[in-house]
């Protein structure tokens, strides 16, 4: 009998050992599920939030005639020792310095060129000293002024009256006793690609114009593009590419920027000058092949086929190598100028090496969400405020509550407490939601240095995005917890948050939580390529 006893409760022992460890599987499970439905529905408002990003293919390309760039018809350069001069120019309200490179021994006026800054600054003493020095050795004055930086800032850059700005350098040096008033060129590089053709379709006096590294499409288009090339040969996840128009399509914070919609190709279709385009093969922020076809379609309508094209084997930005510009581009710049108007139409019109682009550089789309740059930033700097003022709400009247407990003795009621597991949850969700949006941003940044760098880290790049997603999943496990446990207060009957403080701070937290979460999954750190 006390066999058959000892058996009966041995078995009924496994039977409840079995239960417990089933019902462990079964909260296991339902935690996974839980946490996965909740990656898979944040997942979907990333997709729904903003668009995504799919450049489409480059499908026209240019044929380049030979590979020696040499321009067809250019005369055999001279060498002339050169002299510097610096001067004022008086522009409407401000006055530039700017330096004049002449060559020395040349009995008439000549030909001139005139230079025009890309971004950033420029000083006349620093800038394009390798260019101005070679053509004033071939007998052609360089014009290098100052760039106005009074009414030109990150947010505010106006083309058009950059244009008058340096038409009045134009005016000065053409008023030069060596200049020959007809034949001054204007060379524009990079962003100065959007400011020669509107001095050039407004004086079509101009002799002709230099565009290098010219961007041609509108900021906007242009720096993402760039930025798509730079974060494929970083080697980004295909997730991070989500975050280009949503970063570039949005208003910045703080409004201004309208400059990167500005569009040159109507300045453009009525230049009637000679062009030279030049290209290097290894600047990825341009759309070489692209720009070249652009330029040359839009002079075409104003009858303008003087178009000449040249492509520099491994030249980046600026047609520069090691930080210099090539000779033969110094060599072939020279050339050109001083042989206008028979090199404006001399063959070959395309030549140098193949260049490459794969992607076109297109309209940015518009996020349909989150597009106010100066909201996102406060959401993403004011919620963490929020959450941080809630921790100390609840601190500060749970002090009050002890000290108020202390002092009526033993007869007080209990101080007010969250629900048992509710407070640590809520800090810990916080914490996590907080410390990802942290994560996001240091790994976009990091991401953009390489970027911007051309350079290549599978820790930072592969290794980086994968614990920001970690941490993202950690904050929806986190969320879980804390749903899991306040629904087993409400079936106990506990208060989750007694008192008026704690319930709103609960609600602070939650909700703050949400719209990071949300942030989050706008920018693709929850997405499964849907």
């Amino acid at each position: 009998m006390g066999v058959t006893t000892t058996g009966t409760q041995e078995a009924q022992a496994q039977q409840g050992r079995r239960r417990v460890r089933s019902a462990r599987l079964s909260s296991v499970y339902r935690l996974v599920a839980s946490v996965a439905l909740g990656s898979l529905v944040l997942a979907v408002v990333g997709a729904v939030t903003g668009p995504g990003w799919n450049p489409g293919p480059l499908e026209e390309g240019i044929e380049v005639a030979t590979a020696d760039t040499s321009i067809g018809g250019a005369p055999e350069l001279e060498a002339h020792g050169v002299r510097t001069v610096d001067v004022s120019v008086a522009l409407d309200g401000a006055t530039v310095g700017a330096r004049l490179s002449l060559p020395e021994d040349v009995a008439e006026p000549g030909p001139a060129v005139l230079f025009v800054h890309g971004a950033g600054t420029g000083r006349s003493v620093q800038a394009f000293k390798r260019q101005a020095q070679a053509l004033a050795e071939a007998g052609v004055v360089a014009m290098v002024p100052d760039k106005r930086l009074d009414t030109y800032t990150t947010r505010h850059r106006d083309y058009v009256a950059m244009a008058a700005d340096y038409r009045r350098s134009l005016d000065l040096l053409r008023d030069r006793p060596e200049v020959d008033p007809d034949q001054v060129v204007v060379y524009a590089e990079s962003e100065g690609g959007w400011i020669a053709p509107v001095m050039a379709a407004e004086d079509p006096r101009i002799a002709g114009v230099v565009l290098v590294s010219s961007p041609v499409v509108p900021a906007r288009q242009q720096a993402a593009f760039a930025v798509d090339a730079y974060l494929r040969n970083t080697g980004v996840p295909h997730a991070v590419f989500r975050a280009i128009p949503r970063a570039v399509g949005m208003s910045m914070p703080g409004g201004g920027f309208e400059y990167a919609d500005f569009d040159v190709a109507p300045w453009q279709q009525r230049m009637t000058q000679p062009v030279l385009v030049a290209y290097g093969t290894a600047d990825a922020s341009m759309p070489i092949v692209q720009g070249a076809l652009q330029i040359r379609a839009d002079v075409a309508h104003a009858g303008n086929t003087d178009v000449t094209i040249r492509y520099y084997e491994g030249a980046d930005h600026g047609i520069r190598v090691g930080g210099s510009p090539t000779p033969e581009f110094l060599r072939d710049l020279s050339g050109w100028v001083l042989g206008l108007p028979g090199t404006a139409g001399a063959a070959p019109q395309v030549a140098g090496a193949e260049p490459t682009q794969t992607y076109v550089a297109g309209p940015v789309p518009q996020p349909r969400w989150l597009r106010d740059g100066t909201a996102l930033l406060v959401l993403v700097l004011g919620v963490p405020v929020l959450m941080v003022l809630c921790g100390l709400a609840v601190a500060s009247t749970r002090v009050v509550q002890r000290t108020s407990a202390r002092s009526r003795g033993a007869d007080a009621h209990p101080p007010n407490r969250f629900a048992p597991g509710i407070a640590w949850r809520l800090a810990a969700l916080a914490a996590t939601t907080v410390a990802t949006v942290a994560a996001l941003v240091w790994y976009l940044l990091s991401v953009a240095r390489l970027a911007l760098d051309y350079e290549r880290d599978a820790w930072v790049v592969q290794g980086g995005w994968l614990g920001v997603r970690l941490l993202g999943i950690g904050a929806v496990l986190v969320a879980v917890l804390l749903a899991h446990r306040a629904y087993d207060a409400r079936q106990d009957g506990v208060p989750l948050a007694p008192g008026v403080v704690r319930r709103v701070a609960a609600v602070g937290v939650l909700g703050g939580s949400a719209v990071l979460l949300v942030v989050l999954a706008y920018w693709g750190v929850f997405q499964l390529n849907i």
